[in-house]
C-alpha cells in the first residue's frame, strides 16, 4: 500500500463497522482536532498476530481515562475490531493504529462532556521506522525541546497533545540528517527518543531513563525482561547528559522502531555491539514466536 495516508484502498473500522478507507472522515470541528482530546496506540502484526494486542488495547483504555473520558467499545470488542480489519485489508504483517478521540457534538469550547467519543483502527504494511538505521545504527540529534513535568501533563497517557513537541524536534532533527532526536526531561534528565524509549551499555550492563515523566513503553518492558532472562543488570535510573560520553552501546525501542541500534547521539559515537545485536535479534524472534 502507497500513497496519501487519506487516499488510498482498503477499509478501516470506525464506530463499530467497517467503512472504505477514503469515508473514513471527520467533521472539521471535530474537539479532538482542536483540543488535542484524543489517545492512540501503535501496535504492529506479525505473521497474522499483533504483539501484545490486549496490553495496548488495555492502554488505550487508561490513557482514555486519563484524559477524562470513556471508550465506549471493551477490551474485547477493541480486539475483535483489530483482527476484522487486518482481514478486510488481507494484512498478516503490518502496522495498526487505534484512535480514539471526542468529536463533534454539542460543545465546541475547552470543555465537551457532551460531545461524542469516536474510535477507529486502520492497519497499514509499514516497513522499519528508521530505514536502513536498523541496520548500521540511527544518528540521533539532541531536541531543544523538554519532556514536561507529569504535574503539567498526562505524561504516562499515549496522548496526542504530547507529540507536539516531539514533531517539531523530529523535523530539526531530520533536516540535520538525523533519524530522530534524543530528548531530555524538565528536570536536564535523559528522557527518550521522539517516539521510542532508550537504553545504553556500559561494562556489560544496561541502563535506562526511569520512566517517570513519559511513557513506559510495551517494547521497553518487553526488553527490559528478555535482558534480565539473560541474566544482564538493567539500571532504570536518572541519567544525567554527561554519562553519555560513557556509555559503550545505546538502542531505542518502540513498536514501529521495534529495536533500532543508535550509533550516534550528537556528538557521542557508540558502537553496535553484542549485547544491541543479541537483543534486536532476539526481539524479531519472539514477535514471531
Amino acid at each position: 500500500m502507497a500513497g496519501a495516508y487519506d487516499d488510498r484502498d482498503g477499509k478501516i473500522w470506525m464506530d463499530g463497522a467497517l467503512v472504505p478507507w477514503r469515508d473514513a472522515n471527520v467533521h472539521l470541528l471535530t474537539h479532538g482536532l482542536h483540543y488535542a482530546s484524543s489517545v492512540f496506540e501503535g501496535e504492529r502484526c506479525y505473521g497474522g498476530k499483533i504483539f501484545e494486542s490486549r496490553r495496548h488495547s488495555e492502554r488505550l483504555h487508561y490513557s482514555a481515562r486519563c484524559l477524562d473520558f470513556e471508550i465506549p467499545y471493551t477490551v474485547d470488542e477493541i480486539e475483535a475490531a483489530k483482527v476484522a480489519v487486518l482481514a478486510a485489508n488481507g494484512l498478516t504483517d503490518g502496522y495498526v493504529r487505534a484512535v480514539a478521540w471526542r468529536g463533534a457534538g454539542e460543545d465546541m469550547g475547552v470543555a465537551s462532556k457532551r460531545n461524542p467519543v469516536r474510535l477507529a483502527i486502520a492497519a497499514w504494511e509499514w516497513g522499519n521506522y528508521y530505514g536502513d538505521a536498523k541496520m548500521k545504527g540511527a544518528k540521533l540529534d539532541i531536541a531543544k525541546w523538554k519532556r514536561p513535568s507529569p504535574e503539567t501533563a498526562p505524561s504516562h497517557a499515549k496522548a496526542a497533545g504530547l507529540y507536539m513537541i516531539c514533531t517539531m524536534a523530529k523535523h530539526a532533527a531530520e533536516a540535520k540528517g538525523c533519524s530522530d532526536a534524543m530528548m531530555f526531561d524538565y528536570r536536564g534528565y535523559v528522557a527518550e527518543a521522539t517516539g521510542a524509549n532508550i537504553f545504553f551499555v556500559k561494562d556489560g550492563e544496561v541502563h535506562t531513563p526511569d520512566p517517570d515523566c513519559f511513557l513506559n513503553g510495551i517494547t521497553r518492558q518487553t526488553v527490559i525482561g528478555m535482558l534480565k532472562d539473560r541474566q544482564i543488570k538493567v539500571h532504570e535510573r536518572h541519567i544525567m547528559p554527561e554519562e553519555l560520553e560513557g556509555f559503550e552501546q545505546c538502542w531505542l525501542t518502540g513498536t514501529a522502531a521495534e529495536v533500532t541500534p543508535v550509533g550516534k547521539i550528537g556528538d557521542y559515537n557508540f558502537e553496535v555491539g553484542t549485547i544491541t545485536r543479541d537483543i534486536a535479534e532476539g526481539y524479531e524472534k519472539l514477535v514471531r514466536s
